[in-house]
């Protein structure tokens, strides 16, 4: 029986609400383009690939192309980086389950696509009190989810860990894909921006709907 001694979360859709203020500066950045802007419930499905897809989902078809995606990161970056904690929360129960997780040894990492340096400060902003083994975001020259190699770096920081060992918490096909392709044991959480289908698609370990739920699983041994 292996007990888990790492986990893995994303972040957007995860531990954090994020939808709100990352939709707002993609509008932001639309309409300083002049392009239609998109209701924040149309987002729910445009996150989760890293912001430069983001973009690409969000440019009208017309205009896609890549003189436009860079021109949406030099209007969203900022303005992303200003308003970012505006309407972002943690969700409800996530600090407590980090902080009993923490109190029971448990090391704990974030793996995310949302962009190194806004991962950074959401995860410092909301839980900076915690010791966070990594805090990986999506970096230049190093591939993004459903690749494993940004589960394989947060493990390399704890020396002979095994895989059994190590649980990736997730809410999208995304997740699923990327625990699967690391080899460790996948949770998928119905709270984020996904539907249950599209985590039962991902055929992960197990699915929860709360937060308790995610807790017990992670202090079982299995």
């Amino acid at each position: 029986m292996a007990k888990t001694r790492l986990v893995i979360f994303d972040l957007d859709g995860t531990l954090l609400d994020t939808v709100e203020d990352l939709g707002n500066a993609v509008n932001y950045a639309l309409e300083d383009l002049g392009y239609p802007q998109h209701p924040i419930s149309a987002y729910y499905q445009m996150v989760g690939r890293g912001i430069y897809n983001l973009f690409r989902k969000a440019l009208p078809p017309e205009a896609l192309n890549e003189d436009n995606v860079k021109k949406m990161a030099e209007r969203f970056l900022p303005y992303y980086g200003a308003h970012n904690c505006d309407c972002t929360r943690p969700y409800p129960g996530l600090r407590e389950l980090l902080e009993h997780l923490h109190a029971h040894g448990v090391a704990l990492a974030v793996a995310s696509n949302k962009y190194q340096e806004g991962t950074e400060h959401l995860v410092n902003h909301f839980f900076g009190h915690l010791p966070f083994t990594a805090i990986l975001g999506q970096r230049e020259g190093f591939p993004i989810k459903p690749d494993p190699a940004i589960v394989d770096l947060a493990a390399s920081r704890i020396p002979g860990i095994d895989r059994d060992e190590i649980a990736y918490v997730g809410d999208s096909d995304v997740d699923m894909q990327t625990g699967r392709n690391a080899g460790v044991t996948t949770i998928g959480v119905t709270w984020g921006f996904r539907s249950r289908q599209e985590l039962e698609n991902g055929a992960p370990w197990k699915i929860v709907d709360t937060v308790q739920q995610l807790e017990d699983a992670l202090l079982a041994e299995r």
